[in-house]
């Protein structure tokens, strides 16, 4: 991955990691919601059990009370009519009530009658816990409840059962009934398999909105990146295609002032010499106003060697600071052109960096050859300053300015684009203002351009 997609991805990485995490969250928070709920619904329904178990307790109590009441400890004929009466009292194929005495020897068992005059005070369930022997302790303490495993006499298997016992003390017996929890537990467990359904769908419809979504996110992003790309390729391929042809016509520029200016100078300089020569042997008495001609040209070679260094690479912007090099080309250019240039400068004293100066330099020299150029100006005004900790250059003409269509796109052109970019090299800006009254360039390099403390704002 390249260093956008590398952006790319750690911008969408904690969009992912945030949705998973709320999911995780929702779905957990939904989780313990949903099964405090069924938590609450499942002791909803046992107090319901328990309120039905103490009913029917009631009743049992009511329905033997006259003969219980009229008779002594020891009244077999009454005990018996009780055992019918509670053998009778059937509510449904798994309710029925029971009796022991406090030995634990079964009394009344309509469901099951093995258990009758058999002792089963140390009978255990599955679970190890003594049925019996704790529905006696409930009965003697004047009644309780006690939850154990018995057998369901409707499907023949061991289920969860929850009693309500009470004591006949005047007999020594234990009266109790009980209803089956399994219907409550199998409520309880379709209440969880559907949570778990409602978490697996909920679960599915986030993923399936979350992936479509980071995913349309990384796609839109990738395809954006790339586009970006390819206009950046394509800038870059045009610009370095007119790097190349600004340099071709650089060098076609040098060699047509070779040929037209050197060349010529120099070739009219040899001439000069091969006739001082032909005079010398002859004897002709002009042969030093020839040789003097010759030097002429060969002067007039040197100057236009000296004036194309200076183009090139000004040795006074190395030799004696910015502030004077941009004097010498504002006069250069009044040399040539005639206009004049109004120069305002801070005296730096070589405390800009090296490509900093050259920088400004070129910004001012592609400004004065575009003014020469284009402008068709009378007048400008070039000012450098120490401005807001770093440097400014100013430079105004009074001409004609850009045309309309150029003006919105003021840097579309090689040589100011050149400018911008060599401004923003070194963390800098230019602005272009133009209209029919003129032109202004305002040049800005931040103050990390200094090699040492900044200087004072001095007219140079």
């Amino acid at each position: 991955m390249n260093l956008r997609q590398k952006i790319l991805a750690l911008a969408i990485l904690p969009l992912v990691v945030a949705i998973a995490v709320i999911t995780v969250l929702v779905t957990s928070q939904s989780t313990m919601l949903a099964r405090a709920s069924i938590a609450t619904f499942e002791r909803n329904l046992l107090k319901a059990k328990e309120q039905e178990l103490l009913n029917l307790t009631n009743m049992a109590i009511s329905a033997i009370a006259a003969i219980y009441d009229d008779a002594d400890a020891d009244d077999e004929d009454a005990k018996q009519k009780v055992r019918v009466i509670l053998s009778d009292l059937d509510y449904g194929p798994d309710g029925y009530f029971f009796a022991y005495d406090f030995d634990g020897v079964n009394i009344v068992h309509p469901r099951q009658s093995f258990r009758h005059g058999v002792n089963w005070i140390d009978m255990q369930d599955p679970d190890g816990n003594r049925a019996i022997a704790n529905l006696i302790a409930r009965g003697k303490e004047g009644g309780g409840l006690h939850q154990y495993k018995w057998e369901k006499p409707s499907a023949g298997v061991v289920a969860d059962k929850l009693s309500f016992a009470v004591g006949l003390e005047k007999w020594g017996w234990m009266l109790g009934t009980g209803v089956y929890l399994d219907d409550v537990f199998a409520q309880t467990a379709a209440a969880e398999a559907d949570l778990r359904s409602h978490i697996n769908d909920t679960f599915v419809i986030v993923t399936a909105i979350t992936l479509p979504s980071v995913l349309g996110v990384f796609l839109v992003g990738l395809f954006i990146t790339m586009r970006e790309r390819r206009l950046a390729d394509t800038r870059l391929k045009e610009l370095t295609q007119r790097i190349i042809d600004a340099q071709e016509e650089e060098r076609a520029r040098i060699a047509r002032e070779l040929h037209d200016g050197i060349s010529q100078s120099m070739v009219a300089a040899r001439y000069m010499l091969d006739v001082a020569a032909v005079k010398v042997k002859s004897g002709a008495d002009d042969v030093s106003s020839v040789i003097e001609r010759g030097a002429s040209g060969l002067n007039n070679a040197i100057k236009e060697v000296r004036r194309m260094s200076h183009n090139l690479r000004p040795g006074m912007l190395d030799d004696l600071g910015l502030s004077a090099a941009l004097e010498a080309l504002a006069d250069g250019f009044t040399e040539r052109t005639g206009v004049p240039v109004e120069m305002k400068a801070v005296a730096f004293k070589n405390v800009i960096l090296s490509g900093a100066r050259t920088a400004l330099y070129r910004v001012a020299q592609e400004a004065l050859t575009n003014i020469e150029r284009h402008a068709r100006a009378s007048h400008v005004r070039i000012v450098v300053t120490s401005s807001g900790g770093g440097v400014q250059l100013l430079i105004e003409d009074d001409g004609q300015g850009f045309a309309e269509r150029k003006q919105k796109r003021a840097f579309s052109g090689l040589g100011l684009r050149n400018m911008q970019e060599r401004m923003e090299h070194f963390g800098g800006s230019l602005d272009v203002r133009t209209s029919a009254s003129g032109t202004t360039l305002r040049a800005r390099l931040p103050k990390t351009i200094y090699i040492t403390q900044q200087p004072e704002a001095v007219p140079a």
